[in-house]
């Protein structure tokens, strides 16, 4: 019985870069699909066994197909060549030429993060990937960032320790909280339309703006959504997103959108009502003994400096502010 194939992540940039020319990638397909000999990718390509010859021999050296079988019939010998993986995945991130360590950080788009950013600039470049507290996680677990920030609530009302064991169970992390935020209602100045609840969402009239999938307030919105008995469907504009706090506010400030679910310092910032819903924990989740480019980031948590500019965002609390928290 043959067994199921499996995908292999490919982050070094020589095989990468031996991918980007459009005629190994062809090959390297199809031997993923099923092994084959020189003379036969010659016919699928429509070029000469000599030209295929060089490409798999390229592909060989790089470790991405490896020969398969050898069949001899008569005086007749041939060389079968597959894939080494079902499929490939590629990551590789081109990092900017720097003489300060660059972080990257990445997760759930946050204010106080952009903060810390600003100030630790002469010491430190942090680089912000906004993809949602999930994916965010899952691209530390992938090893393509250095810290995530995750605001995950479990079904028993905790807050991210439950969601970073289940994807960390094999290996030791760190998490500590950057803040307390309070998340609401983003809607224009006077609340025109009377929002207040998750209900008000399925007007025909209103134009809402959601957040991305895996997202910490997408999740929350669903499960509210869900419990009320209120479909997707039923909302104007669910399948619009906005990658970050900041732009769903922008969207509501030029006129483009009626409401979103977001932080309150956001919307203050843009000059929006806001009806605050709840408050949640915001920590931050990095591997235990990591690079040491973290360790004026952490520090700073520590500081009453940055405690006190946290707290002129609007819906920030920092009482607990650089605390760790068990897992």
């Amino acid at each position: 019985m043959e067994r199921m194939r499996t995908t292999t992540h490919l982050n070094q940039f020589s095989q990468i870069k031996i991918l980007a020319d459009i005629n190994r990638l062809n090959l390297l397909r199809l031997l993923m699909s099923a092994p084959a000999t020189l003379s036969q990718l010659a016919v699928k390509v429509d070029e000469s066994p000599a030209w295929v010859r060089h490409h798999i021999k390229i592909l060989e050296s790089a470790g991405l197909i490896e020969l398969a079988e050898i069949r001899t019939t008569g005086f007749i010998t041939e060389k079968y060549y597959r894939a080494r993986a079902g499929a490939f995945l590629l990551q590789e991130l081109i990092l900017p030429q720097s003489d300060k360590p660059i972080l990257l950080f990445s997760g759930s788009h946050d204010l106080a993060i952009e903060q810390l950013a600003t100030h630790l600039s002469p010491h430190i470049d942090i680089i912000a990937q906004p993809v949602g507290s999930l994916d965010g996680l899952i691209q530390l677990r992938q090893g393509m960032a250095h810290i995530a920030g995750a605001h995950l609530m479990d079904a028993d009302g905790e807050y991210n320790a439950p969601t970073v064991r289940r994807l960390f169970p094999d290996r030791p992390v760190n998490m500590v909280t950057l803040a307390y935020r309070t998340q609401g209602w983003m809607v224009s100045p006077g609340n025109p339309l009377g929002i207040r609840t998750a209900t008000d969402l399925a007007r025909s009239a209103l134009r809402f703006v959601n957040r991305n999938p895996g997202s910490g307030t997408r999740l929350w919105l669903d499960t509210e959504l869900h419990r009320l008995g209120i479909t997707p469907a039923q909302i104007p504009g669910y399948e619009r997103i906005a990658k970050t706090h900041t732009e769903a506010a922008e969207a509501i400030q030029n006129g483009h959108a009626d409401a979103a679910l977001g932080l309150e310092a956001a919307a203050r910032q843009h000059g929006l009502e806001f009806i605050p819903l709840f408050s949640e924990r915001y920590d931050l989740v990095f591997p235990a003994g990591t690079t040491p480019a973290l360790d004026p980031l952490l520090n700073h948590l520590q500081t009453a400096a940055f405690r006190h500019a946290m707290e002129t965002l609007p819906g920030y609390q920092s009482a607990h502010t650089g605390e760790s928290v068990s897992l």
